[in-house]
């Protein structure tokens, strides 16, 4: 860091999690996986949250499963408001549990879309720029196929079948909160959500978010990435949740390649707050400190035996040597510039349900059966970061295994910033946002859908 610059580091867990299309009914153990660890920022990536059918790709998304990992999380960080080991209740009341009826959860979101909006008027430049632009919201988001001057509240806000995270559980006192939910956000299967610790909440301002479809026809969600642009004190962040193209045939790592150039090239920030030395970066590699994580869909360039003697052999090395991913990006053909851990542990992908056994080991499985493959990755890009740990967890919710990083991260508090620009004085509260799907993008699949089927 610069000399004469106060700085900050902070504890930063990260965890993705391909969850195949299944909701939490009966409530997988987040304990187990998340082994809370005092961290400072939590960041949860999921991806198939919601089966990736026609319905929820095309038509509307369903919000229900993400709002049932929203509160499970909630449970596992905030430990103080009871109940680890209840079971799921899905019409518990609003002081006693998790879940809420659909009733109460719309009486409830009333409150928190006023309360969010009154909130979030406060941007964190000084107070001079501040009353320039009352009128503004430093925080924002945007559609990729929406252009800036599309972008409303009121369209971020639009409940297309009733079910909104911004209605759901929050305990009945705050106080009993350590950490505060400060975004969450759903692109059909994809689901990313950002928790705080309580006391840091008012050092974070500029939250912008931006989805990139890079699905069917590179027009819809069912693959692309949720990415999140935010300042903590004076330093920049950008968390990136993917769901990349899929396949292992041959030309399928080029198709994951240019999802990644074309998320990188084509993902804009909305620029909301109007003043002109902000810090407030556009594009993803040009904020101080960039996390990327998500099912990136690389597999093992090797047959199926072959993966199997040498996961057999415990053979970690010559399957690192064959994963698409590292040889992608020491050919430059990706990622170029950005880190990532050095793994030691198996796979995670693909698991027969409910198993430790990998799909196409046994006869019942054949038909299904994948190359075993690490899909599931979290890498880096920026100075300021050390990573502590790179895991993987054993929960055998899905075919795939959640992978989990710690970081070290430095942030700068004061010093070396310009007049003007980005600081500390954001009055953000506890806040949850995760916008259902707009009019707009629920018009825009009905065109698709009927121009697909040639109506």
């Amino acid at each position: 860091m610069p000399p004469g610059q106060d700085v900050q580091t902070l504890r930063v867990s990260v965890a993705t999690w391909n969850v195949g299309g299944k909701s939490p009914h009966s409530g997988p153990n987040l304990n187990d996986i998340l082994h809370a660890d005092q961290s400072d920022i939590y960041i949860f990536g999921f991806q198939e949250i919601v089966p990736l059918n026609a319905g929820n790709v095309l038509v509307v998304e369903d919000n229900e499963p993400a709002a049932k990992w929203l509160a499970l999380i909630n449970q596992s960080l905030n430990k103080s408001y009871e109940v680890a080991s209840r079971p799921l209740n899905p019409m518990a009341s609003l002081g006693g549990s998790l879940f809420f009826s659909k009733y109460s959860l719309k009486k409830l979101s009333e409150t928190f879309r006023t309360e969010s909006r009154r909130r979030l008027k406060t941007c964190n430049c000084t107070p001079d720029v501040e009353r320039k632009q009352s009128k503004d919201f430093c925080f924002g988001y945007q559609q990729s196929h929406k252009s800036k001057d599309d972008i409303s509240v009121e369209d971020d806000y639009d409940v297309p079948n009733g079910i909104n995270i911004a209605e759901f559980s929050i305990p009945s006192s705050t106080n009993h909160m350590n950490y505060s939910l400060i975004a969450s956000k759903q692109m059909v299967g994809i689901f990313l959500t950002v928790w705080v610790r309580k006391e840091l909440v008012q050092h974070i301002g500029h939250l912008r978010i931006s989805c990139f479809c890079r699905g069917i026809m590179g027009c819809l969600g069912n693959k692309g990435c949720i990415s999140l642009s935010m300042l903590f004190h004076q330093t920049s962040f950008c968390l990136v949740c993917c769901h990349l193209a899929s396949g292992e045939k041959e030309g399928d790592a080029l198709r994951r390649n240019m999802d990644v150039i074309e998320i990188l090239k084509n993902t804009q920030f909305p620029k909301i707050c109007k003043s002109a030395h902000s810090r407030v970066p556009d594009k993803i590699v040009e904020h101080d400190r960039v996390i990327w994580l998500g099912d990136l869909n690389y597999r093992i360039a090797s047959s199926y035996s072959d993966t199997r003697k040498l996961l057999q052999e415990n053979a970690w090395d010559a399957l690192l040597d064959r994963d698409q991913l590292r040889i992608e990006r020491e050919a430059g053909r990706v990622f170029e510039g950005w880190k990532e851990g050095k793994i030691y542990f198996a796979p995670t992908y693909k698991y027969s349900y409910n198993s430790d056994t990998y799909t196409g080991e046994t006869k019942n499985s054949e038909k299904k059966r994948r190359t075993p493959a690490w899909c599931d990755r979290i890498l880096w890009h920026g100075t300021g970061i050390r990573q502590l740990s790179y895991i993987r967890r054993e929960s055998k919710f899905s075919d795939h295994r959640p992978v989990c990083a710690t970081f070290l991260v430095d942030v700068v508090v004061s010093g070396g910033v310009k007049e003007g620009s980005a600081g500390s004085h954001m009055k953000v509260g506890i806040q949850q946002f995760l916008p259902s799907t707009s009019k707009y993008v629920r018009r825009t699949r009905c065109e698709f859908t009927n121009k697909l089927l040639g109506f």
